[in-house]
C-alpha cells in the first residue's frame, strides 16, 4: 500500500530559525544544544550515569554478588539507550523527506556533522588517557602501545581477531561502544538508501518501511548464530555493528512511528520496561562469573536490551508529556543530558583515579554508591571544560537551515 506525501506541517513544528535541528545530534555524540524536544536530552543522563554505575559496580566487585550484581551488571543498558536515540535521531530526517516528498539530507553536512560532535573531545581523551597512563603503572595494558594509540585514535580498535588482549586500554574500555556507534554512522546513509530508495522506491510506504526494518533487526540474531555456531567470523567479531544493529533499529522504527504521528505512554510501556529488565537480570542473559556468553545466553541479552531501550525512549519520542517526560526534561537531567557525551568519554579513567588515589581502595572491595559518587565529582567538572572547549560552534548560516538541506 502506498501512503500520499504527509504535508510538512502535519509532522508538528518544525526547526525554528535560529535552532539547530535534532538531525545535528545523534546519540553517543557531543550535544551542542537541547534536543528538540528537551527529553530527549535528559535520557542521555540516564544512559550515561546508567554506565558509570556498571563500572562502578564492577570496580568494588559487586557484579559477582548473585541478582543484585546481576542488576548492576544490566545498568550497561545505557549503551542500548544512547544507539536508539542514534537510530531515531539520525534516520528521522531520511523518514521526514520520504513522507514529505522533500530532499534527503545532505551526506555531506551529514558526515562532517558527526566527524565535528565525535572526534575533538575523543582525540582529547584518549591523548590525556595514554599521557596519564605513561605514570601509571596498570598491568595488564595491551593497548599502551603506539599502535593501540594509532587504533584508539582511529576507532579500529575492536576490528582484530582479539581486541581484549591486542588493542584494548584500561583507560578506554568502554570505547568499543564508540567504534560501534561511528560504524553506525558510516552505514546509515546506505541503510536509509536501501530502505527508502530499493525497498519503498521513493514512495512513503510506512507498512513496508517498517518490515523491511524487521528485517534488518533480523541481522543481530543471524550474526550471533554465525558467530557462535562457525568459524567464519574472528572473534572480535562480537564487537562490530552487525551484533548490535537491533539496537539502533529500535530507533529507526521510532522515527517511522514518530512520523506517523502515533503515540506512546510511559504509564504503559516503562512497566513493561522494569519487568524486561528484571527478567534478563537473571541468569537467562548470562552470568558475570561466566568466561564467556553462550548463543542463547547473548541472544536473550541482545534483544532484551533492544526492547527495554527503545521502550524507554519510546513516550519521550511518541509525544508523551506527563511525568516521565517532565522528569526528563527538567532543567538538572537536561543539564546532565548536554555533557553525557564527556560523561561516557572521562568515566573510566576517573574511577581508576578514584578507587586507587582518592578512597585508597584495592580493586574489587569498597561501596558501589561511594566509588560512584566520588567518581561523578570527579568527572562532571571535567566534562564540562571538555564539553565548553570542544563542541561545535553552530554559524549562524547554518544555524537557519533546516534538517532537510
Amino acid at each position: 500500500m502506498t501512503f500520499p506525501p504527509i504535508p510538512t506541517g502535519a509532522l508538528g513544528p518544525g526547526p525554528s530559525r535560529g535552532e539547530p535541528s535534532e538531525a545535528d545530534q545523534g546519540g553517543l555524540e557531543q550535544v551542542s544544544a537541547v534536543d528538540q524536544v528537551p527529553s530527549l536530552t535528559g535520557v542521555r543522563a540516564v544512559a550515561a550515569l546508567s554506565v558509570v554505575g556498571t563500572h562502578a559496580a564492577y570496580g568494588t566487585g559487586e557484579l559477582t554478588h548473585g541478582y543484585a550484581g546481576l542488576l548492576f551488571a544490566r545498568l550497561e543498558i545505557g549503551v542500548p539507550i544512547f544507539f536508539v536515540l542514534s537510530g531515531l535521531l539520525l534516520f528521522g530526517p531520511w523518514v521526514r523527506a520520504a513522507a514529505t516528498g522533500g530532499r534527503p539530507p545532505s551526506v555531506r553536512r551529514y558526515a562532517r556533522n558527526r566527524l565535528r560532535r565525535i572526534m575533538p573531545a575523543y582525540i582529547v581523551t584518549v591523548v590525556l588517557v595514554y599521557v596519564v597512563y605513561e605514570f601509571r603503572a596498570i598491568e595488564p595494558n595491551p593497548g599502551h602501545t603506539w599502535i593501540g594509540l594509532l587504533r584508539n585514535l582511529t576507532l579500529t580498535q575492536v576490528y582484530s581477531s582479539d581486541y581484549v588482549v591486542t588493542y584494548l586500554h584500561q583507560g578506554l574500555t568502554q570505547m568499543w561502544s564508540l567504534a560501534v556507534e561511528v560504524a553506525f554512522y558510516a552505514a546509515l546513509p546506505v541503510l536509509a538508501h536501501l530502505l527508502l530508495v530499493v525497498l519503498c522506491r521513493r514512495r512513503w510506504r510506512p507498512a513496508r518501511l517498517l518490515a523491511g526494518l524487521a528485517g534488518m533487526a533480523a541481522v543481530s540474531p543471524i550474526w550471533l548464530v554465525v558467530l557462535h555456531t562457525t568459524d567464519w567470523l574472528p572473534g572480535g567479531a562480537g564487537l562490530w555493528l552487525p551484533h548490535y544493529l537491533v539496537w539502533f533499529v529500535g530507533g529507526m522504527v521510532l522515527a517511522v512511528l514518530r512520523v506517523m504521528n502515533a503515540r506512546c505512554y510511559a504509564f504503559v510501556v516503562l512497566p513493561l520496561a522494569v519487568v524486561s529488565y528484571l527478567i534478563v537480570s537473571t541468569p537467562i542473559a548470562g552470568r558475570v562469573t561466566a568466561p564467556a556468553l553462550g548463543l542463547t545466553e547473548d541472544l536473550a541479552k541482545t534483544i532484551f536490551y533492544a526492547v527495554i531501550a527503545t521502550l524507554v525512549v519510546a513516550p519521550l519520542a511518541l509525544g508523551d508529556r506527563g511525568c516521565y517526560g517532565w522528569l526528563m526534561g527538567s532543567r538538572p537531567m537536561v543539564w546532565l543530558g548536554e555533557i553525557s557525551y564527556e560523561i561516557f568519554l572521562l568515566h573510566v579513567i576517573a574511577i581508576e583515579i578514584a578507587m586507587v588515589s582518592v578512597l585508597g581502595w584495592p580493586v574489587y572491595t569498597g561501596s558501589v554508591a561511594g566509588l560512584f559518587l566520588v567518581t561523578m565529582a570527579l568527572t562532571v567538572p571535567f566534562a564540562w571544560i571538555l564539553h565548553r572547549l570542544t563542541r561545535p560552534r553552530v554559524s549562524r548560516g547554518r544555524e537557519a537551515m533546516t534538517e532537510t538541506d
